[in-house]
Order: C-alpha cells, then sequence, then structure tokens
C-alpha cells in the first residue's frame, strides 16, 4: 500500500486492496474514504468488499466517488463537510491518488495559504500547481 501522508489529519493512497484495510486500521486510520467509483476500471475491488472491511476492522467507512479529472465544486463541498465530521486520521484513495488530493486542497484552499497546500501536496508526490486559480477561487468563496 502506497500511503501518501498530506498532514496529520489526511493521507491519501492510490487504489487499495481489501489486505490493505487491515493494516490502514493497524497504522491508526480511523475513516476510509472512497473517491474511487465502484467499477471505474476493470479488476477493481469491489467497493462493498472495503466498505465491510472498513467496517470488520473498525473504521468509519465513506464512499464518495468523484469522476476522474472532473472534481466539481459540489464535490468539493460533499468532501470538506465529510472531512470536517469524520474522526482522523483519514485516509481516501482512488486510482492513482490524486482526486483525493485534489479535494483536499480546493477544500483547504478556503482557510490556509495556497503555498502551504502546494507544499503538502509535493511533499506527498502530486503537482498541483495546475490548481492555482481554482484554489484562489475558492479562498475568495469561504
Amino acid at each position: 500500500m502506497d500511503i501518501r501522508k498530506i498532514d496529520d489529519d489526511i493521507s491519501v493512497a492510490p487504489q487499495i486492496t481489501l489486505d490493505d484495510v487491515a493494516e490502514a486500521a493497524r497504522l491508526g486510520f480511523k475513516t476510509l474514504v472512497a473517491n474511487r467509483p465502484d467499477q471505474e476500471e476493470p479488476g477493481q475491488p469491489a467497493m462493498a468488499d472495503i466498505e465491510a472491511a472498513a467496517r470488520e476492522n473498525g473504521m468509519a467507512w465513506v464512499y464518495m466517488p468523484v469522476e476522474s479529472g472532473n472534481v466539481r465544486d459540489t464535490d468539493v463541498h460533499r468532501f470538506s463537510a465529510t472531512f470536517q465530521e469524520a474522526e482522523k486520521p483519514v485516509l481516501a484513495f482512488c486510482r492513482s491518488g490524486t482526486r483525493c488530493t485534489v479535494l483536499w486542497a480546493l477544500d483547504a484552499a478556503r482557510t490556509t495559504p495556497a503555498r502551504e497546500i502546494f507544499t503538502k501536496a509535493r511533499n506527498a508526490g502530486y503537482d498541483i500547481s495546475g490548481l492555482a486559480p481554482r484554489m484562489a477561487q475558492q479562498s475568495t468563496n469561504q
């Protein structure tokens, strides 16, 4: 499992397996957020199976699918509400971890300087510099 820590409250990962769920729980993650639609790609684990594994391992489960390359403002608002209420730390996953990082960054842009967001994302292995205009818009739309 390729866990990429953004900060103490959230880490992201590419697609996880059923075995990864138990490992995530052992590592102390409290909430598992799936930002990948079920059956987005042939052969990916079924979200119902990952949900069952999360619950068996004492983790909260959130299924919040977001279309790849098309993170909408409504997705950011849903993520924001979910993230605020979630027991931390959160592990969010999608195909590569990028969607999860974008959701987090656009939400964080409302209260956090862009430079700090870019640094955290870069340290986790994601270049989200192309989001700068959209993040600036988020910061003015608090």
